[in-house]
């Protein structure tokens, strides 16, 4: 089933015109590796489906009704969470405090409200044993590794029961070794019916998970085909040019 599907989108800055009439989608449960040059035009399109401000032109649709969102929270109240490149986890806090914050499990006693620890922490060990990250919830974020780092963000995703994650740059500036627990904790995502925008400068990352890859270039897409019918030569060629589309 189609989650969300974008028609002829267009973003104009002035006479610059960021991205023209793109059409783009994701299924339920597929991982789409999103790929181009800087300039491109996604973070734009990034952008257009967080919500931080609405399209120039074209339509928009997810979860079967028609969208316009104008402000992030109109996307995260519709089930769409996108994790940066930063994360933007609290290093001085736990993993656990970090999935729960600003939607902390509190008591209510009297006029008195307790924060549930407990129950926080125990929904964190669930979350990181689905995702079969060995994060511990009550380890300090600045003591994690990168991999360790991305779960933690990933895990808040579905605690919010996104719908749709969008990761920008996930693997960017960690070791091997954490690559490869983040590409997992990716199709793990998938398997518990996620979808996943996967952005990435990485074509090596990309192929190693993506469904499909759509490759935009000057604003424009011109490619959009499943992973297993093109290569990483060709999507470079469509990035650099040598090839218009595809």
């Amino acid at each position: 089933m189609t989650l969300l599907q974008l028609r002829g989108i267009g973003m104009d800055y002035g006479a610059i015109c960021a991205l023209a009439e793109v059409d783009f989608s994701v299924a339920q449960g597929e991982i789409v590796g999103l790929i181009g040059d800087n300039g491109a035009g996604k973070s734009t399109l990034v952008k257009i489906i967080a919500g931080n401000f609405p399209p120039s032109r074209g339509k928009m649709r997810f979860d079967g009704h028609e969208v316009r969102f104008r402000r992030p929270e109109d996307a995260r109240n519709a089930g769409i969470e996108v994790v940066y490149q930063d994360l933007a986890l609290a290093d001085n806090l736990s993993s656990a405090a970090n999935l729960y914050l600003g939607r902390e499990l509190q008591w209510r006693i009297g006029g008195l409200s307790i924060m549930d620890h407990a129950a926080m922490r125990r929904r964190a060990e669930q979350l990181f044993a689905e995702l079969k990250s060995d994060t511990r919830p009550d380890a300090l974020v600045r003591t994690l590794s990168g991999g360790q780092r991305q779960a933690v963000a990933i895990a808040r995703t579905r605690l919010a029961a996104a719908k749709l994650v969008v990761l920008d740059e996930p693997t960017a500036s960690i070791s091997v070794r954490q690559v490869s627990e983040v590409l997992d904790l990716i199709r793990r995502m998938r398997d518990h019916g996620q979808a996943v925008i996967f952005v990435s400068h990485t074509l090596l990352h990309i192929f190693a998970v993506a469904d499909r890859i759509a490759v935009l270039r000057r604003g424009r897409k011109v490619a959009d085909k499943p992973s297993a019918a093109t290569s990483p030569e060709e999507v470079t060629a469509l990035i650099t040019g040598a090839i218009e589309e595809a």
